[in-house]
């Protein structure tokens, strides 16, 4: 077996396993641990593409909600000190690289002559 051939193997699996996930969840799951989606069923069909993209983190909410292990007060409250910090590192990343490609500027080199370039002939 090929590496292309055992990537999409890999993919096909991790795809499989995100459907029966999403057809687990959008059936059972969801009307257990959000009560204003009891009865909604025109919207799940759209919520399939991303549950079989990110099936892990659908079924670790899952299981902390129904273990009672969430945490509904930390919920909205994302750690803002961190936020700071990712604001002033991206800030001075954005002017180093700035910085770095005014450094690395390439010139052209002015003692090369300049070549035309012609159209291939064609033979008729």
């Amino acid at each position: 077996m090929s590496a292309a051939a055992t990537l999409i193997w890999l993919a096909q699996g991790y795809c499989m396993i995100g459907a029966v996930v999403a057809l687990a969840f959008l059936t059972i799951g969801m009307d257990r641990i959000d009560e204003d989606a009891r009865g909604a069923y025109a919207f799940r069909p759209l919520l399939v593409p991303a549950i079989l993209l990110i099936w892990p983190l659908v079924l670790w909410r899952w299981l902390r909600e129904e273990t009672g292990r969430a945490d509904h007060s930390a919920r909205y409250a994302p750690p803002r000190k961190a936020h700071g910090l990712a604001a002033i590192f991206m800030a001075v990343l954005i002017v180093a690289a700035l910085l770095a490609s005014f450094a690395v500027r390439q010139t052209w080199p002015a003692d090369l002559p300049p070549t035309q370039i012609s159209a291939p002939e064609t033979s008729e």
